[in-house]
């Protein structure tokens, strides 16, 4: 008994030392936002590295971001480690007071161990194993792989860990969570399978095997559902969401794996982080459990039309919109960690953009709250895959491009708003009442996005329309986890929750007896946690929460057009209807006046305790339906609202008010007299920011 409980608090001690660390800590309040750069040593002639890192600190940098693909020039031979020229770079940083951002280096291999063990590779959906010669090439599962991740991330570690320039650690580079379906990741799969399932029966049941003979008799006979091989239409819709899982569990187990390994060697001063793409698809961050936070990286400009005539030289605000949600809330600490430079070489168009355009995302990110920004890259190289993309040099390596020149007005402006800062500021109370949560769930992107149903089916874009709404309104908005407390909301939407258990009805309910406004909309609560319909009527699982029946859904042709009356206004859809059957009629906002159905309820409200549901059962594509809803939601909360245009966002954070404009034309912000404009002007321009205090 006595070992028992040695060995029960030795694995409690080291659980504890290897838990993520408390984020805000890293990040005085009194720095706002600080900001870096990506410099790829590596790439340029030793001479004019420290004329490079000169530069970099006289602009007003204040930390560097090295090494996340360098593995090659820290082991040239295997076991052979060269770490002098780091040393250099990170000496040069300190001696012009720098920080230091460490990559991991485990985003590509060095060429000698791919020829050594061509059995890390990931194999594509085609069977045929990757290469040498670009990154996120590997086997994730594979125990080669990670032995060898393991030498040069406790290398680095052991060198770096205690060295007060090196500030924080990025794992991996933009981890995907990419498909593999090598034979590494086939055992690894089957493996995953039966510590979920436990015995074949039950993964039978859950996968539905029964349908085209599909039964299996032990998990040595699964073998990774191939859509490419199956037919697209045709594969087990069960089998691909559990490939899914395994594959955002993998991509966070080897985030965590690495996490570990640093944990035990370097400074409690260091942090340990990634970087996600902004709305990343197969990786799942909720899925990581040791790093101290997440940042993200976003590129919102890849040659699109965006938002008016001007729009393609601006970029498009929803993709750093969703991240600026996702990642950091009032409880959490995060950070840009590659925002785009300028122009890119991989877009579909690469435009010039907008002078000013990169300094109003640096100030969307800083009025989302961010603890940093830093850039993709300092230095736009001659040659190789990347030669056209920008820098915040040109290709002489010392003249600011555009983008080079904006990101030296924000830090000159971010030392104008640290003299400003007022560490007494307190959120104002119209906004903590407008308070409103998303929430979201890769199962339902990745079990939607498998059977949307209709062409016109988009789950990201559906969720961003209520996303965008409720800033539109001027409402400080979160996007929150199935475990995340409702009640720090007046206002929580659920949109398109399609799988659902007794244990999310319970949650969402007492939330609004507690005085909780919820609003839940089409697609929400059809299937289970296996993606299985329930054997009922069409989502009968909410009908409590509505106080509705919904006897089904409808889809027309794109050019169609089906009418909804609401408030004495007419509204067009053409995407998806559910067909609702409301209890009390006085509970009806919106009525469908055209097909076979016309009369059927499009959107009901209904009371519980101290709270309301509102369930929308339509989906329209200019959104002002949904937003009228919303409005009255919000009104009927006792809850006042903006009316900002599409493009326009306006947030608080530490007691600055910030303003950006994506769009094309001019907005007048209604800005008191007796408050103060610290940048810019009460005309926000097109591509303009606007900062004051009250």
């Amino acid at each position: 008994m006595k070992n028992l409980l040695l060995n029960s608090l030795l694995f409690f001690i080291l659980t504890l030392k290897f838990q993520a660390q408390e984020a805000a800590k890293f990040f005085p309040k009194e720095n706002l936002m600080s900001i870096g750069i990506y410099y790829y040593p590596e790439h340029w002639n030793k001479s004019e590295w420290e004329r490079d890192i000169k530069n970099i600190s006289e602009l007003g940098f204040e930390f560097i971001h090295l090494a996340e693909f360098a593995w090659i020039n820290l082991e040239p031979q295997e076991g052979v480690y060269d770490f002098k020229w780091l040393d250099e770079v990170i000496n040069l940083a300190k001696k012009y007071n720098l920080k230091v951002i460490l990559g991991t280096p485990t985003a590509i291999s060095p060429v000698w161990l791919g020829i050594k063990h061509p059995e890390i590779y990931a194999m594509g959906s085609n069977y045929l194993r990757a290469e040498h010669g670009t990154r996120a090439q590997q086997s994730l599962s594979n125990e080669i792989w990670r032995d060898y991740s393991k030498k040069i991330i406790t290398k680095l570690g052991t060198h770096y860990g205690n060295n007060p320039t090196v500030i924080g650690w990025q794992l991996d580079n933009e981890p995907e969570g990419k498909e593999d379906y090598s034979p590494s990741s086939q055992k690894a799969f089957q493996k995953w399978l039966e510590n979920k399932y436990k015995t074949i029966h039950a993964l039978n049941e859950a996968w539905g095997t029964a349908f085209w003979s599909q039964t299996y008799s032990n998990f040595n006979q699964i073998k990774i559902h191939n859509a490419n091989h199956v037919g697209w239409w045709g594969t087990n819709p069960h089998a691909l969401l559990d490939f899914k899982r395994y594959t955002a569990d993998t991509q966070a187990e080897f985030l965590d794996f690495q996490a570990d390994i640093l944990r035990a060697i370097v400074s409690k001063n260091q942090y340990i982080t990634t970087n996600y793409t902004a709305t990343t698809y197969g990786a799942d961050p909720t899925r990581t459990k040791k790093l101290d936070f997440d940042t993200f990286t976003s590129y919102p400009n890849k040659g699109q039309a965006n938002i008016g005539e001007n729009g393609f030289r601006l970029g498009a605000p929803k993709e750093l919109s969703f991240a600026l949600s996702y990642f950091k809330t009032d409880k959490t600490i995060s950070g840009v960690m590659e925002l785009q430079p300028g122009f890119v070489n991989w877009g579909n168009i690469n435009p010039l953009l907008q002078p000013g355009a990169l300094r109003m995302w640096l100030f969307h990110c800083f009025g989302g709250n961010l603890s940093f920004a830093c850039s993709y890259r300092y230095r736009q190289i001659n040659y190789s895959a990347e030669q056209y993309h920008g820098g915040i040099t040109t290709l002489d390596g010392v003249s600011l491009s555009q983008g080079g020149k904006d990101y030296k007005q924000v830090i000159n402006e971010m030392t104008l708003l640290r003299k400003a800062y007022n560490p007494a500021a307190k959120i104002p109370e119209e906004l903590k009442k407008r308070k409103t949560a998303l929430l979201w769930s890769h199962d339902n992107l990745w079990s939607l996005s498998r059977q949307g149903q209709t062409s016109q089916w988009n789950t990201l874009s559906f969720f961003q329309k209520y996303l965008e709404t409720c800033k539109s309104l001027g409402a400080p908005t979160d996007i929150i986890k199935n475990d995340d407390n409702l009640n720090n909301y007046n206002i929580v939407i659920i949109p398109a929750f399609e799988m659902v258990d007794d244990a999310n009805i319970s949650r969402w309910e007492n939330y609004v007896k507690q005085g909780g406004n919820l609003v839940l909309t089409l697609r929400t609560g059809v299937k289970d946690k296996n993606g299985h319909l329930f054997p009922t009527a069409y989502a009968e699982k909410i009908y409590p929460l509505i106080d509705a029946k919904i006897e089904y859904f409808d889809q027309l042709l794109p050019q169609s057009k089906g009418t909804i009356s609401s408030n004495s206004k007419e509204y067009y859809w053409n995407n998806w209807a559910d067909l609702i059957e409301a209890n009390n009629q006085e509970h009806v906002l919106a009525t469908y006046t055209n097909q076979f159905y016309a009369g059927k309820s499009a959107v009901v409200t209904h009371k519980i305790g101290k709270g309301t549901v509102t369930y929308i059962g339509v989906d329209t594509d200019d959104a002002k339906l949904e937003r009228d809803i919303l409005k009255n939601v919000y009104a009927s909360a006792n809850i006042n609202t903006e009316n900002y245009p599409e493009g326009v966002y306006v947030t608080w954070r530490d007691g600055f008010w910030v303003a950006v404009n994506y769009s094309s034309e001019a907005y007048q912000l209604n800005i008191p007299d007796n408050h103060k404009i610290l940048i810019g002007t009460k005309t926000l321009a097109s591509g303009g920011v606007t900062v004051w205090t009250e």
